[in-house]
């Protein structure tokens, strides 16, 4: 079984320890999820355990990780390119060789992954397969290797919601340990038995892990209990001991007065104050040792914060959007045709449908359809790829005038959104997933938009921070015009939820 012991991994870029004295052990039973704040090192982690070599040129690493006997699968956050441009039985045959082939096994997984054999072809690209049929695929193939411990990064991302129910009940039901990173807060309370938790703390500066065997939804419960008792105990604590201290102090400071307004010729009430006044000073050698001791604010790795402007106020009766679409095309394929929505007001909406109908294709002629809307619109893409077209760093990114006053503004901001200094002064595009989301949540904070239009915001948020920017959303007085897979934030923030089918938009109950 895996064993990892006082494993240390330094990131050179940053110069920053990501992992300390990490000592592990994966159980038969185990549905490890792998959370914390993004570069926080959860992927990193995930490589090291399946291959250290393919973190060896961005990272330093001491310690031991014992895989012997171990297959372990992997499904990487990301298909590299040059696997999307193989064929699909290319990858398969590369993968698993004809001599090593098992054909009952084969059409064993393909009946459980529900994964269509006719996709299997010297013709068929895994780039042209959609985000649900590749997911499968690449698990078909792992699975071909008959691995004893499964590793999946960020598996739910690129995934229709049909899709996603799909993976967490393979994830449910499969048969081997499996460790694994996500930000679909659903998937990760209905999966996880068990919580690694990796937190960057005093400003970033000190890395600090938890392992916790329990759900999910139990350990985020217990940690912000144990942080508000140990806070309040450290409150207490410190609010008796200072008081300790002003009495200490009034005493000290009366004594020493009637110590200088001793006269000489008095030689028996000065002893009797100097021996006082050493009593005194015992005491205070005593509330030293006690301030050592006493219950100390617990080091945890702060939440974000981020509240959109009180003023914006869009009016209950405001026409936002009122679309007809007759054909909803790309490259002369029709994806979808007679397609109708109307928004009003601060309305919250959110559509989804199945990878391929053209749900983020539809975004985009939404976002031209309110070009003329006297109102401030935000526009965060799926792909963030208008962003990481700007050689700026993300100050510049999010500056209009570049004052002091105005630089000073944002790197409060940013630093309110767990942005450390150096990561404000980095180029933009080769900052993280995550840390783009919370850049594009910020500017459009302060271009105060009034109608927010986004595509798959959560899905690269850590789902610590979620909650916070999930309840800036649900909050936010103006209009949102979502796509989204992700449960919660569809449950949370949406008022309707419509979906995009060839045949329109079908409002869900």
């Amino acid at each position: 079984m895996l064993q990892i012991n006082n494993l240390n991994i330094y990131l050179l870029e940053d110069l920053r320890l990501l992992i300390e004295d990490f000592t592990f052990s994966l159980n038969k039973s185990d549905k490890v999820a792998l959370i914390g704040e993004e570069g926080n090192g959860k992927s990193i982690l995930l490589k090291a355990i399946y291959d250290k070599k393919l973190i060896e040129d961005i990272c330093s690493i001491s310690g031991d990780i014992f895989t012997s006997n171990e297959n372990i699968a992997y499904l990487p956050q990301a298909i590299d390119e040059e696997v999307l441009k193989k064929t699909t039985e290319e990858y398969l045959h590369e993968n698993i060789p004809y001599e090593f082939f098992k054909y009952n096994l084969f059409y064993k997984l393909i009946v459980e992954l529900d994964f269509d054999e006719d996709l299997i072809s010297t013709d068929k690209y895994i780039l042209t397969l959609s985000g649900g049929e590749r997911i499968k695929y690449i698990l078909l193939v792992e699975l071909m290797k008959s691995p004893t411990i499964f590793l999946m990064d960020e598996p739910s991302n690129d995934l229709d919601l049909e899709s996603v129910k799909w993976l967490e009940n393979f994830m449910k039901n499969l048969d081997i340990p499996l460790i694994f990173v996500s930000h679909d807060i659903e998937l990760l309370s209905n999966v996880a038995n068990r919580i690694i938790h990796l937190e960057q703390i005093m400003r970033r500066s000190k890395a600090k892990h938890t392992i916790a065997s329990m759900t999910y939804q139990e350990y985020v419960e217990k940690r912000s209990l144990n942080i508000f008792n140990q806070t309040k105990r450290a409150k207490k604590d410190k609010e008796e001991f200072d008081k300790k201290v002003s009495r200490y102090r009034r005493i000290h400071d009366s004594v020493q007065d009637s110590l200088r307004a001793t006269k000489p010729n008095n030689p028996e009430v000065g002893k009797n104050l100097k021996d006082k006044m050493h009593t005194v000073k015992s005491m205070g050698k005593i509330l030293e040792k006690e301030r050592e001791n006493l219950a100390k604010v617990p080091d945890y790795e702060e939440e974000i914060s981020i509240n959109f402007d009180e003023d914006i106020n869009v009016p209950n009766g405001k026409v936002i959007l009122d679309m007809y679409l007759e054909n909803l095309e790309i490259s002369g394929m029709t994806l979808s045709k007679n397609i109708n929505l109307k928004v009003i007001g601060p309305e919250k909406i959110c559509i989804i449908g199945k990878n391929g109908v053209g749900k983020s294709t539809l975004l985009k002629i939404i976002i031209k359809e309110l070009k003329d809307l006297n109102l401030n619109v935000g526009y965060m893409p799926q792909t963030y790829f208008e962003l990481e077209e700007y050689e700026m760093n993300a100050i510049e990114y999010l500056s209009y005038d570049f004052t002091k006053d105005e630089h000073s503004k944002i790197s409060t901001y940013l630093g309110s959104l767990n942005f450390k200094r150096e990561e404000m002064y980095r180029n933009v595009k080769s900052l993280s997933g995550g840390q783009k989301a919370k850049l594009f949540f910020a500017k459009m904070n302060l271009d105060k938009c009034e109608v927010l239009v986004l595509d798959e915001p959560t899905r690269n948020l850590s789902p610590l921070s979620q909650p916070e920017i999930i309840n800036a959303l649900k909050l936010f007085n103006g209009s949102i015009i979502s796509v989204s897979h992700d449960r919660n934030f569809i449950k949370e923030v949406c008022d309707k939820c419509y979906e995009l089918t060839k045949n329109g938009l079908r409002l869900l109950n």
